[in-house]
């Protein structure tokens, strides 16, 4: 077995984006249940915030697996842009990718269920049941994003995926395990981290919009077209920075705050470069960029509601 395969395979570029909303959600929750300056120190303490963090972890492999598999088998790998996929390069066969998917299946359903048992205990039932089907769901999501005939990424609907997943369900979920309630402003951040993350894949689907045409890869950039594609580009960055600055001015105490506005900076930059682009295989670098810039507004925009 050549793990070095397996690591390239997971992608681990991919998990700060992917813990992006956890960090935001457990920091804001930790916050409401226990109110102190000192939060930074005593959240990396907490086993809900590491057991959150393993388990989206384990999420975006197995998608990660599960979208170099179903590529694969499809052909839809064979010309793409950027590093190559281990099952369409034969780095790893089908069946193989196929025994890794069920591997860490089973490794993430169990640090998922040491995580509900941990937040939620034996008094809180329903609670755990509610989240033991939103893990089952998250795995299923993960799956048919490229497998199966019926993908959804193939239809154009990876982008309500990666908005829900990455945004929603990651802000806040994280943030009910800490408080056991749901306040409606939560949803704004969850809408700025839901956002940029799928900012993240329009991008990646604008660098790839040719190929995917080809392999009757039905994206939603392909569906749009480039220039509408461009704009909807926009029109998430920019939603995302009205969402999280309504969040701080609902409950403005500190300039300290608005810290996150840094990492707006390379996201206005990369919306410009990709207003002048006209060479899809260009935005290739774009993607590590938008990325991080996405994990930077994580950790400042928490930070910066929780310390200051």
């Amino acid at each position: 077995m050549d793990v070095k395969s397996y690591i390239k395979a997971a992608r681990l570029r991919t998990l700060p984006l992917s813990i992006s909303g956890i960090i935001v959600g457990s920091f804001l929750g930790f916050k409401e249940v226990i109110y102190t300056n000192t939060t930074i120190n005593a959240i990396w303490k907490t086993p809900i915030f590491w057991l959150a963090i393993l388990t989206t972890i384990g999420f975006q492999v197995l998608s990660n697996f599960a979208n170099d598999y179903g590529d694969g088998i499809k052909g839809s790998d064979k010309n793409r842009i950027g590093e190559a996929r281990m099952v369409s390069s034969g780095a790893i066969t089908p069946k193989q990718m196929k025994m890794a998917m069920i591997i860490t299946t089973i490794i993430t359903l169990i640090i998922a269920l040491l995580l509900i048992y941990v937040a939620f205990g034996s008094e809180n039932f329903g609670y755990s049941i509610f989240f033991f089907v939103l893990g089952i769901a998250s795995i299923v999501a993960a799956i048919k994003y490229t497998v199966g005939n019926s993908a959804y990424g193939y239809s154009g609907f990876g982008d309500i995926f990666v908005f829900l997943f990455f945004g929603l369900l990651s802000v806040v979920g994280s943030y009910f395990l800490y408080t056991k309630q749901i306040h409606i402003e939560i949803f704004l951040p969850a809408i700025s981290v839901g956002l940029l993350s799928t900012a993240v894949l329009n991008l990646n689907n604008l660098r790839d919009r040719e190929e995917d045409q080809k392999n009757h890869k039905n994206t939603l950039v392909v569906k749009l077209g480039p220039k509408k594609a461009k704009k909807y580009h926009y029109f998430l960055i920019f939603t995302a920075f009205i969402a999280a600055l309504t969040y701080v001015f609902l409950d403005f105490n500190s300039i300290y705050q608005l810290v996150f506005l840094i990492a707006f900076v390379p996201l206005v930059k990369n919306a410009n470069t990709v207003a002048k682009n006209t060479i899809p295989a260009a935005l290739d670098s774009e993607l590590k960029k938008v990325a991080l810039s996405t994990f930077l507004f994580a950790i400042l925009f928490a930070v910066g509601q929780t310390v200051f």
